[in-house]
Formats: structure tokens, C-alpha cells, sequence
């Protein structure tokens, strides 16, 4: 793993160097959309719905649009202007009952390793939240900007947890709930029982993505049965220094074409090697 931020948990006169890593990962295999008759990679281009044209990256700003239909443009001059925060602090707010964090507000988890010669402080503070049976709510700044976030223990590590802000969290109103509803005392024996019939320890190591297990299958399969493509590069890297533009399309598929036609007008094994290259799709036997 790699660390993703440097800084140092703080409370009182107590600092803790740390690094920061993400905890999580998506296990998902990553696709995109190609051509279904040449297996060409379809791009988007960032195009202004004004005059047509097709806008880089760095001529792009942001927008706000208020409960009126007006945009307020803000440039990048605007967003600089704004104080950001650069703080290296993860500074301890308060120490609550671990049983107080609503499941529902946590968010991005982050391990904690100690950036420093002794772990010293980074032991005594986990030990104290284990004690204790506490978490402490901490403020900090990632990429500008401030997160709350609940700081506790997994193991013999340190979690820093990101939370959702008070309003980001919706009431759940529903009209059903408010129905005053008889259960006996029978179907709730009952129940009692089904649920108990269900017991067991969680092992999460005992599930798996059953789709991603069978999409990887297909992939593989399609692979030993050569239903695949080589196909050119025909597009710039999309990257926001390039500016994100991004090859005429026709133009590189009309390239595309009049290199196969030169390559099979040389006959033989060569023409069929250059045939596959240009993208033509090769069918199982």
C-alpha cells in the first residue's frame, strides 16, 4: 500500500505522527464501451451544448445553479480565492461513546500507521480508546477539504473513518410507520425462532462477489477461445494537462481502414495478421 497523507493525531499536548492509507479497494472488473463491429474504443468529448465545440479541460469552470434556474459561473480564480485548509492535524474534537456513532453516518475508511521512530504515543492512544470503549471524533483536511470523522480501533490498528455531516443524512419519514400495528405474542415467538434458526458467528471471509466470480469466468473462457482484439491505440490519453481532447473519430477509423486494405493487397499470412490488428474480430472454431 501506498500512503495517500501525511499528518499527526493531536488532542491536548499529545501528537501522533501518521500515515494515512486508504483501507478499501473495488474488486470490480473495470470495462468500457467499444465498437460492437470492430471492438473500437468509444470515447466522450466535454462539449458545450452552446456553440458545439468541443472545450479542453483547462477552459472549463464551475457552475451553481440556484432554485430560480440562474447559473452563477465560478472560475478558478474564484475557487482559489476561497480559504482553503492545509492543516496536518487530525485534531481530536472529543472522546464519545463508542455506542453513540449512528452506523449510518460513517463513510471512507483510512488505517492509521505511526510515522514515527517510537510508537509509543500511537500505542498509548489505542489502548486508551480500547480502555476506555471510546472514539474520538476528529476534524481534518483531505484534498481542501474539512471532514469529520471517527478515529477508532480494528485490531491493533488505528481507523480513521470519515463521517456524513448531520444534513447529509435523511429523515426517514414514512407515513406506514406511524400505523399502530398488534403483534402477538405468538409471531413474535415464532419469529424469535426463525432468527434463531439462522444464527451463526459472521465470517465475511465465507461470501464472495458471486457476478464478479462469473464475469472474470467469462472473460477467461473468451480469452482461451481467442475471442479477442488487438486493437490500435487510436485515441489521444485523456488527461486533464492534454487538456482532454481527444482524436477525430472517422478520421482514425478511415486510417484504420486504408492500413487493412495496404495490408491485403500484400496477400498471404502478413494480410491476415494485419487484419487482426486493425480489429477485425477473430471467431472461435
Amino acid at each position: 500500500m501506498r500512503s495517500i497523507w501525511k499528518g499527526a493525531v493531536t488532542f491536548g499536548l499529545v501528537n501522533v505522527p501518521v500515515k494515512v492509507y486508504s483501507a478499501t479497494e473495488d474488486h470490480d472488473v473495470s470495462l468500457h464501451q467499444v465498437h460492437d463491429e470492430d471492438g473500437g474504443r468509444i470515447r466522450y468529448q466535454r462539449t458545450c451544448e452552446v456553440c458545439g465545440q468541443t472545450v479542453a479541460y483547462a477552459d472549463i469552470d464551475r457552475a451553481y445553479v440556484d432554485d430560480d434556474g440562474q447559473t452563477v459561473v465560478l472560475t478558478k480564480d474564484d475557487l482559489a480565492a476561497l480559504p482553503a485548509e492545509k492543516s496536518r492535524e487530525i485534531d481530536v474534537v472529543e472522546f464519545v461513546p463508542s455506542d453513540q456513532i449512528d452506523l449510518l453516518t460513517l463513510d471512507r475508511p483510512y488505517y492509521l500507521e505511526p510515522d514515527s521512530k517510537s510508537p509509543k504515543a500511537y500505542v498509548l492512544l489505542r489502548k486508551t480508546l480500547e480502555q476506555t470503549d471510546r472514539t474520538a471524533i476528529v476534524r481534518f483536511t483531505l484534498r481542501q477539504k474539512t471532514r469529520l470523522a471517527a478515529l477508532r480501533v480494528r485490531g491493533d490498528v488505528l481507523v480513521l473513518q470519515t463521517l456524513l455531516w448531520a444534513d447529509e443524512v435523511r429523515e426517514a419519514a414514512f407515513p406506514a410507520l406511524d400505523e399502530d400495528v398488534k403483534v402477538s405474542a405468538k409471531e413474535l415467538e415464532l419469529s424469535a425462532s426463525l432468527v434463531e434458526s439462522y444464527s451463526s458467528d459472521f465470517d465475511p471471509e465465507e461470501y464472495i462477489d458471486e457476478y464478479q466470480k462469473e464475469l472474470r469466468t467469462l472473460i477467461e473462457a473468451k480469452i482461451e477461445a481467442g475471442e479477442t482484439f488487438d486493437v490500435a491505440e487510436t485515441f489521444a490519453e485523456e488527461g486533464e494537462g492534454a487538456g482532454g481532447e481527444v482524436i477525430d473519430l472517422m478520421e482514425a477509423l478511415r486510417a484504420s481502414v486504408e492500413r487493412t486494405k495496404a495490408a491485403r493487397k500484400g496477400g498471404g499470412s502478413d494480410a491476415k495478421e494485419s487484419g487482426k490488428k486493425s480489429g477485425g474480430k477473430k471467431k472461435a472454431g
